[in-house]
């Protein structure tokens, strides 16, 4: 079985987004808020954040759970024994975190382990794992 990849990418209008993944596209909306949207692409999980044209910081955010997560980031689902393996790798590495490995939405559906950190080209990556895979679009 292949890994559900994970994607979320700047977008300037969110109804729109919402037009052309979840009508156009057929993609099969899961959560959302004023600043981004989860959609299923073919079972893997793209997220639109909302990045204004004006925003000219290549270091955006938008808040999400208490953290501000960078846009755009990438990664991949993990099962949570091997997200707790490479949390660990990362740690013994010396990583420096931008959100530290933490479970997100904690007690609530869709309830996952994350945590971001740059490559060496200062590109924003975000791995997660869920305990339960089928929340992975759970609203």
């Amino acid at each position: 079985m292949l890994t559900p990849f994970h994607i979320a990418f700047p977008v300037d209008d969110l109804d729109a987004a919402r037009t052309f993944y979840g009508t156009i596209l057929g993609c099969p909306e899961g959560r959302s808020s004023a600043q981004w949207i989860d959609f299923s692409l073919f079972g893997h999980q793209i997220v639109t954040h909302l990045k204004p044209r004006a925003a000219q910081d290549d270091t955006y955010h938008n808040p999400v759970d208490g953290h501000d997560v960078p846009v755009p980031h990438f990664g991949v689902i993990l099962t949570l024994d091997d997200w707790n393996s490479l949390a660990d790798r990362l740690r013994a590495a010396g990583t420096t975190f931008i959100i530290e490995p933490y479970i997100r939405f904690k007690g609530e559906v869709g309830e996952q382990a994350t945590m971001f950190f740059l490559d060496p080209a200062g590109n924003a990556l975000e791995f997660k794992a869920f305990a339960d895979m089928n929340q992975i679009f759970a609203k």
